[in-house]
């Protein structure tokens, strides 16, 4: 990837300008992360009223998360072209109006388009809003932006769910989205008027047009594969065999390509590097396998244990509070202790939460629900900042936004691929053990005979009652299926264990800069 001119770097912020810099460039951070999970608890009620299955409308978070992990890798590219603090400036007010017109969407193929616009130009955002953030404050202060800035993106997961649940029930789901129009203008209005005069200089390159092209090509095809595959039956359908063709032969020709341009989109040169590959790889299967499971918890709880979205909220809501406590202690010591010995602690407080998940009954309470969560947040606490600093330790400076987009894009693209692929097999498994549920249903069975009778005697119709029991195992069915896939979830998190320890990072790589990268 081309470097920027030299230019003398602008001395760092002093006082109030400081801190209100701080303010906004989190405020955007904030907004941009609360809309990747602002959606989860509010599906069935976008779903519901725009008249499309819950699967379908899945499609409002993987839309979002595709489109944002094709931007990231351009965010290099935009900023020479551009200057950080124009693109920033701009990634943020196309954000307010791609939010607006989300609100607006008058139905489910609109709101989904309008979605990937709003995940394209975010794309910029969260990168920048790190580089800003770090010029803003002297070298020696730069681990306590970073941890600022953090917590930012902790915050958000938080809030999201909690927020996104209150709004639907209480005021209506457009309105996930018309939030981010005040809190964009406020940061915008504050960062042009600490920033304007801080840009960085400009210079035209060449745009990696065909490299793009064929990027866009072959994460949009696998991404339609793996969303459209369960409603078209998979490879029994001619039009998920042709998004598998061409998400192949796109992947074969942008490799190729990208491997022999001088100018690429992608830097792939730095998988020749152990700790970025090992790093990169186990970041985006454990956060497609967090991603996926966070999806699909408040889709269980609202469609088959009753909860509304506010009380889905609540049950996901505390998963930040342990990670905000916790990440900054990891900061200041992931340079002192072995990273790889932080990452393994977090796979396996991921695989426990899982597993205690996969034990939850048509009976769980809120708190039986509330403990894995409130423990996953130490998970959380030792995955980010550890996993950054493996991927990023022993590149030089240079390198280092080249491998933070291209680490940034996995995770995000494997974020939207857990969702797809988790809640297709959490319907697979239901069907099975509908299947295996329903044929216990019989003469033989003392407790099902019972409850026909009951019902019957109750005044219910032979329907009615065929009905009642239909609804009974699916409840069963779904949880069952939750069950499995939290339970699959849980080992490959064991699994993934002994990638980490194939890196050699070096002692003390947990720099600022590295942690640049952090999310």
């Amino acid at each position: 990837m081309a470097t920027a001119p030299a230019f003398t770097p602008h001395a760092p912020l002093e006082g109030s300008a400081r801190v209100w810099g701080t303010i906004a460039l989190s405020a955007a951070t904030f907004m941009n992360v609360l809309d990747s999970s602002i959606a989860n608890v509010s599906l069935p009620a976008i779903s519901g009223d725009l008249g499309v299955s819950s699967t379908q409308g899945t499609w409002v978070i993987t839309s979002f998360a595709v489109a944002n992990a094709i931007a990231v890798p351009l965010t290099g590219w935009l900023t020479q072209r551009f200057g950080q603090v124009r693109l920033f400036m701009t990634s943020v007010l196309l954000f307010i109006i791609s939010s607006w017109l989300c609100g607006l969407a008058p139905n489910m193929t609109t709101l989904i388009a309008f979605r990937a616009l709003q995940g394209f130009v975010a794309g910029p955002m969260i990168p920048l809003s790190q580089t800003l953030l770090l010029a803003s404050y002297p070298r020696a202060m730069a681990g306590l932006a970073m941890a600022m800035w953090a917590m930012t993106t902790l915050v958000a997961p938080v809030m999201g769910p909690l927020l996104g649940g209150w709004i639907t029930d209480n005021i209506s789901w457009p309105w996930i989205f018309y939030i981010n129009i005040p809190v964009g203008i406020l940061a915008a209005t504050i960062t042009w008027a600490i920033y304007r005069k801080r840009d960085t200089p400009t210079k035209s390159l060449p745009i990696d047009s065909v490299g793009l092209a064929l990027l866009v090509l072959w994460v949009g095809s696998l991404q339609l594969m793996l969303d459209k595959g369960k409603e078209l039956d998979w490879f029994h359908s001619g039009e998920v065999i042709a998004m598998a063709v061409a998400a192949v032969v796109g992947f074969a020709f942008f490799i190729a390509w990208e491997l022999t341009e001088e100018h690429p989109v992608v830097d792939l040169s730095l998988f020749k590097r152990r700790n970025f590959w090992s790093g990169a790889v186990a970041t985006a299967v454990g956060y497609g396998l967090f991603f996926g499971n966070v999806v699909l918890l408040p889709l269980w709880l609202q469609q088959y244990m009753g909860y509304t979205a506010t009380q889905a909220g609540i049950v996901l809501a505390p998963v930040g509070l342990l990670a905000i406590v916790l990440s900054p202690m990891v900061g200041l010591t992931v340079g002192k202790i072995d990273p790889r010995r932080y990452v393994t602690f977090s796979f396996l407080v991921f695989a426990l939460v899982l597993w205690m998940r996969s034990r939850f009954s048509t009976q769980a309470d809120i708190a039986t629900i509330l403990v894995p969560t409130i423990i996953q947040g130490v998970a959380m606490a030792f995955f980010f900042i550890p996993l950054v600093t493996i991927t990023l330790s022993g590149l030089t400076p240079d390198r280092i936004p080249a491998a933070s987009g291209l680490s940034n894009f996995l995770r995000i693209t494997a974020g939207a691929m857990g969702t797809s692929i988790v809640t297709t097999v959490w319907d697979n498994r239901a069907t099975v053990h509908h299947a295996q549920l329903s044929e216990s249903i019989n003469n033989g069975n003392a407790a099902a005979m019972s409850t026909i009778s009951n019902l019957t005697s109750s005044g219910f119709s032979t329907d009615q009652v065929l009905a009642q029991i239909n609804r009974m195992i699916d409840q069963q069915a779904f949880m069952l299926a939750s069950n499995d896939v939290f339970y699959a979830s849980a080992v490959l998190f064991v699994m993934l264990i002994p990638l980490v320890w194939l890196s050699r990072p070096a002692r003390g790589g947990g720099n600022a800069d590295a942690a640049a990268g952090a999310h």
